[in-house]
């Protein structure tokens, strides 16, 4: 098997807080006036992404993953996480605010959902001028207050809000209480859940006059009420260099801002690699062929690539691996 540079059809979701970026910037094939995610890389039961090029074209990842587990993700990968494809990776276009939520630790979600927790992280893309995030409270809350707060309408007085701009990073560790703000582009990278617990939604209704689900009680054990300033990502940003941006449990990433080409050996990294590209433009190569990448596209290589070549004038590239 010739285990190429990997281009998945991306997997487009309508949100009520969605816009166009995602098809006016990165030329995702939507419809829809409210597109809010494009799931690039996803093995999550129902939206299983589908290879988009060369000779393996229109095989699933999970078929992929079942056919060729080491090979693709890695022996110590597999051994971790069996033949689920340990993260999820995404492209989000907030033209509303999104719900304040936040998501459970490993533990809870195994528990109440048979699930992996959601850590995550988020590269801003595109921000328009006093974009914000909210990202944790403001002080330490207990328990109580936090209760209080959400009946008497002023959860929001105890949360931090962050404005943010191109290349800001952020971590968003299990329990802690976010939410992106109106007019952010990013990139998200998280483990493989879809399990979230939304605590408030601004009496948001949706296209059917309903108001959305809360988790009110399901979120009281899982939220962090602590004021913990660890979540904003300090990076280098050397050129032609791969810089270090996050080192978690569940995944890695790097930050690569090339203005030439650049090679390095992988045959020891024992784990896949995936490219999002965040501005610009390059050719991605392995051994067994290669791929052309653009701003708002994604690129899976497999395991057993044992030498990557990056050729590009100019391009910005979030490196992901386990």
């Amino acid at each position: 098997m010739k285990f190429y540079p990997l281009k998945f059809k991306p997997i487009l979701k309508e949100r009520l807080w969605g816009g166009t970026k995602l098809k006016d910037t990165f030329g995702k094939p939507s419809t829809s006036a409210i597109t809010g995610e494009s799931w690039e890389l996803s093995t999550v039961k129902g939206d299983v992404s589908v290879v988009a090029n060369g000779e393996l074209a229109n095989t699933s990842l999970q078929e992929l993953i079942e056919k060729y587990p080491e090979e693709l993700l890695g022996k110590s990968v597999v051994e971790r996480f069996g033949t689920e494809f340990p993260i999820l990776i995404k492209f989000i276009d907030a033209k509303q605010d999104l719900s304040i939520q936040l998501h459970p630790n490993d533990e809870l979600a195994q528990e109440r959902h048979n699930s992996f927790g959601k850590t995550e992280m988020w590269y801003i893309m595109d921000a328009d001028p006093g974009a914000e995030l909210i990202v944790g409270f403001n002080k330490d809350v207990s328990k109580e207050e936090y209760s209080k707060s959400l009946e008497n309408d002023t959860l929001l007085d105890l949360l931090n809000y962050e404005k943010v701009k191109e290349g800001d990073t952020f971590f968003i560790n299990t329990g802690k209480i976010h939410a992106i703000g109106a007019g952010v582009l990013l990139a998200e990278i998280q483990q493989t859940s879809d399990v979230t617990y939304r605590v408030f939604d601004f009496n948001r209704k949706d296209k059917d006059g309903n108001l959305r689900e809360l988790h009110t009680e399901l979120a009281l054990d899982a939220i962090d009420y602590k004021n913990k300033d660890d979540f904003k990502v300090e990076y280098p940003k050397g050129m032609n260099s791969v810089n270090s941006m996050v080192d978690c449990p569940y995944f890695k990433t790097n930050f690569l801002d090339l203005d030439k080409d650049l090679k390095f050996e992988t045959k020891n990294r024992d784990s896949f690699t995936i490219y999002m590209c965040v501005d610009g433009e390059a050719l991605i190569e392995n051994e067994f062929g290669k791929v052309s990448l653009e701003k708002g596209e994604t690129t899976l290589l497999p395991a057993i690539t044992e030498e990557i070549a990056i050729k590009t004038t100019g391009v910005k590239l979030l490196e992901v691996t386990i």
